[in-house]
């Protein structure tokens, strides 16, 4: 029996495409109560006029509690005209990177966060690391 979901969170349709790319975090290396900034460039590729969801995952490679391997931290929606391009912008700071330690403190652990871009949790178009040290 299959254990994964009908349909990934975030799913949609649409009458055209879309295509993710020049995804940027800057800076890309932060101290525990920094910010960066995750840009995006979001491209109608397809003949028809559509929205699209822009939707930002973060996954902590090594944390001292177990976390969720996808968490939703920020989404988008776009509206694009056929071969428009649009820049989305995501801001990630210490409520977005915290987890609650076995003592039940809220911290920002130092080490490498992925940050995953795309339409759906299942369609991630790129991920980049994000350092905190």
């Amino acid at each position: 029996m299959a254990r994964e979901p009908l349909y990934p969170f975030g799913f949609g349709l649409s009458y055209t495409s879309f295509a993710i790319d020049n995804v940027k975090a800057d800076p890309a290396t932060i101290g525990p109560a920094g910010r960066t900034r995750v840009t995006a460039d979001v491209t109608n590729t397809g003949k028809r006029a559509g929205d699209q969801v822009v939707q930002l995952y973060i996954h902590d490679k090594v944390s001292s509690v177990t976390r969720p391997v996808k968490e939703l931290k920020g989404f988008e929606r776009v509206s694009l005209a056929p071969g428009e391009k649009k820049s989305v912008t995501f801001t990630l700071g210490p409520e977005a990177l915290s987890l609650l330690d076995e003592r039940m403190n809220r911290v920002v652990e130092p080490g490498t966060f992925d940050l995953m871009i795309g339409t759906s949790s299942a369609d991630i178009a790129a991920t980049i690391p994000l350092e905190v040290r």
